[in-house]
């Protein structure tokens, strides 16, 4: 194996998994995303039915709270967590994805989408206000639980 100092290495498996992302968006453009979405869907749906037999209740509340627990304090600002809006911001992507493009963020926040429509509700909405990927200073993700009237 060639031990090349210039080489990128992960810290982690999710940074391992940004770096596989963003060779594939490069290589592939816009055509990726489809697939990538598709895919980080699927991890954000398995990784909802894990939390929902994990916490107590299946409220939005309860479910961010453990989603908020799982990230360095350092990274990330909670802004709001009630029954019915989570938001929150970071200054680090989890995924590396700093100054990519706001499509590959949106394809890749999938898994954090499916995650709360897998584990809340299927009316979660995401709204992603800012992005690092994007060169915002820093990510502004809103997720918001849709009442019946």
């Amino acid at each position: 194996m060639n031990n090349n100092n210039a080489e990128e290495l992960p810290n982690n498996p999710i940074e391992a998994q940004g770096m596989l992302i963003k060779a594939f968006y490069k290589k592939f453009g816009k055509e990726a995303l489809p697939i990538i979405r598709d895919m980080c869907g699927r991890q954000g749906r398995a990784l909802g039915l894990k939390i929902k037999n994990k916490v107590p209740n299946t409220k939005l509340s309860t479910v961010a709270k453990a989603f908020s627990d799982s990230y360095d304090p350092n990274d990330i600002d909670v802004i709001t967590i009630s029954d019915e809006t989570f938001r929150i911001q970071g200054t680090k992507c989890p995924f590396g994805l700093e100054g990519t493009s706001r499509e590959l963020c949106e394809a890749v926040m999938e898994i954090d989408h499916e995650y709360f429509r897998t584990a809340v509700n299927e009316k979660i909405t995401l709204k992603i206000k800012r992005t690092l990927a994007a060169g915002d200073s820093r990510c502004d993700a809103i997720y918001e639980l849709k009442r019946e009237k």
